[in-house]
């Protein structure tokens, strides 16, 4: 797991060391589904993004798995990478709530709610001749309620049709 968050590391740092300057959103808005996987439950549900300009975003998201609910809404900012057509890298972060019914992977086996952060650091791909987007991110969770406790392994897929 080391490697893979080494690596992902290290790909974050070329994409902003390529960025360019005055990027575009090449889109505005943009609805599709989120995929949230690493250690613990794989949880799924839509999400919603959006450009408030060129570089500023935000995105919601609601997650379900593993007798988990999550709400969550990130900031993130977006450049684009120098030499390719509608790839760009991004950083951000948000709150997160947990709504668990029994514990499971979540701990005391009872029902909670937990507050969490979430930074990410991802690449998303727009497709030039369709209104399709694909993101990529690692997204560890921050957990602040009760025992505090980071869980690194964790990123998100997602796959978005995009509106103008």
């Amino acid at each position: 797991m080391k490697k893979v968050f080494l690596s992902l590391l290290a790909a974050s740092f070329v994409a902003i060391g390529a960025q360019e300057a005055n990027a575009q959103a090449r889109y505005r808005t943009s609805l599709g589904l989120g995929i949230d996987i690493g250690d613990g439950p794989t949880l799924v549900g839509p999400q919603i993004k959006h450009f408030f300009d060129g570089t500023n975003a935000g995105n919601a998201q609601v997650l379900f798995g593993d007798n988990v609910t999550i709400l969550g809404v990130d900031y993130s900012y977006n450049q684009a990478i120098n030499g390719t057509n509608g790839l760009n890298w991004y950083v951000g972060i948000g709150p997160q709530l947990a709504f668990v019914d029994g514990g499971g992977w979540w701990g005391n086996g009872g029902d909670d709610t937990y507050f969490a952060l979430r930074p990410a650091a991802g690449l998303e791909y727009k497709l030039p001749t369709a209104p399709l987007a694909f993101h990529f991110d690692w997204k560890p969770w921050w957990n602040l309620s009760n025992n505090s406790n980071l869980e690194p392994a964790r990123f998100t897929l997602g796959f978005k049709f995009t509106l103008r």
